[in-house]
């Protein structure tokens, strides 16, 4: 049985990790009467995050997503207290109790964080994290990912309409853009922006950049358990020399700032 199609382009502008198909997430979306004239080029920020922040809405809807009094939610509450905005944007975070160990930021200012990676994460490795999933939206990571996908993907035969009715993706074509967003990596060049952005990001909202570093190294050590690498840690680290290089990177960072390992 096919699921209704929301009325508006689909886009996930979303830097997350990949996770097993259809497991979490469960993608349905209507193409706009309009969206053959809208070209990818031609996105503005504000038109992306309104595609976004509608997407977000709807995943909100279809996954378990903590209540006020729900631990997760307390503690993460009060982790961001003070990251009320990225370059104009404002955020806000939510918690997924899902099994996947995962995160990603959007470009509507959504940031989502799943209770599974706050389970094996400290206070402090879990905003280094998020600090580096905002960098990629903040870097413009996501939105150039999504407008190549937009142009050659799934949504390329999808984006059309005929006298004025929406056309609607079919669930293999939303499947197709899922999978190819979840699974994509971002070169080491814009691993390290994020890294940069995400340092700046936390250090500037007074939150110890340490963490991120923390995260890494915590990350470096379930690499070279058996059984232990996530589809997370593969997104983020293409190899094991290139996790050691960026933990040196911040490290120098921190130690260079003068600023004290928690």
């Amino acid at each position: 049985m096919k699921r209704n199609l929301l009325k508006n382009l689909f886009v996930v502008i979303c830097v997350m990790a990949a996770m097993p198909a259809a497991a979490q997430f469960k993608l349905g979306k209507a193409v706009s009467a309009g969206a053959k004239a809208l070209k990818a080029a031609t996105l503005t920020d504000a038109q992306m995050a309104a595609y976004v922040k509608e997407s977000v809405d709807w995943m909100d809807e279809h996954n378990p997503v903590t209540p006020d009094d729900d631990p997760y939610t307390i503690r993460l509450k009060k982790l961001t207290e003070g990251l009320t905005e990225v370059d104009g944007m404002p955020l806000n975070f939510k918690v997924y109790r899902v099994i996947d160990v995962n995160a990603f930021a959007c470009a509507d200012g959504s940031v989502r964080v799943f209770s599974s990676l706050m389970d094996i994460m400290s206070d402090d490795e879990l905003l280094g994290i998020i600090g580096h999933e905002i960098g990629h939206v903040a870097c413009r990571h996501s939105k150039n990912a999504f407008k190549t996908e937009l142009l050659t993907g799934a949504l390329k035969d999808g984006i059309s309409s005929v006298g004025g009715k929406a056309a609607q993706l079919t669930d293999s074509q939303l499947g197709q853009l899922g999978e190819s967003l979840v699974n994509s990596k971002y070169s080491q060049k814009q691993e390290k922006e994020a890294d940069d952005y995400g340092y700046d990001f936390l250090k500037a909202n007074g939150k110890n950049p340490w963490g991120m570093v923390m995260a890494f190294e915590k990350f470096q050590k379930m690499e070279g358990e058996a059984g232990a690498t996530s589809t997370y840690m593969s997104r983020m680290f293409s190899s094991h020399p290139e996790t050691a290089d960026r933990i040196k990177r911040m490290t120098e960072r921190c130690q260079a700032d003068n600023i004290a390992r928690p």
